[in-house]
């Protein structure tokens, strides 16, 4: 776990770039970490999240324990992991714990074509999304939107924002340049609003 999966779901998560994943047949075990370690879940309408780590004698591991109570809250994720309980890809999308499930033969499709329209978005935006979002979890209120304008102001000032205003207003669709994100920034963020 420290040697391989933890490196992994903690890379998944801080990388400032959008992670796409598709799931088609069943996550198991570190496997359902991984997958909710990305940023998008996608899953084949067959397709299973299972949660056997009590069968085994084991706990949750490669942060799903985090992931899943954030999502689908304590008394879920408890029932789950000490039952060794699976959701189908159904429930996982109604409980929101994924973001769709699709049917097997429109998966990939749908993965390639999410990636790409990620991939011609604002890299800056979409990295700094991924630490807001990364951050609400803990944050308070004020804290959260102190940091959501110091991200504005970071992304009002990079040349996608003018590209993407001229666009809307010239009724067309985007062409940003983009910003390489090498890694997330370090914040020190003032808790007044």
């Amino acid at each position: 776990m420290r040697e391989r999966y933890n490196p992994l779901v903690t890379l998944l998560r801080e990388m400032p770039k959008p992670v796409v994943c598709a799931v088609n047949g069943m996550a198991a075990g570190a496997g359902v970490g991984v997958a909710l370690a990305c940023d998008i879940v996608l899953a084949a309408e067959q397709a299973v999240f299972l949660l056997a780590f009590s069968r085994l004698g084991l706990v949750p591991d490669a942060g799903s324990s985090w992931a899943l109570t954030r999502a689908l809250g304590a008394p879920r994720t408890r029932a789950l992991a000490m039952t060794g309980g699976r959701l189908t890809a159904g429930q996982a999308a109604d409980w929101g714990l994924i973001w769709q499930a699709l049917p097997e033969a429109d998966l990939m499709a749908e993965a390639r074509r999410l990636t790409e329209e990620l991939s011609k978005g604002p890299s800056l935006a979409l990295g700094l999304i991924k630490e807001a979002v990364r951050a609400a979890d803990q944050n308070d209120f004020a804290t959260q939107i102190a940091l959501e304008a110091a991200l504005q102001d970071q992304c009002g000032r990079n040349p996608d924002y003018d590209e993407g205003v001229l666009a809307f207003l010239e009724k067309r669709a985007a062409r940003f340049a983009g910003v390489e994100i090498t890694a997330p920034p370090e914040r020190a963020v003032d808790s007044k609003p």
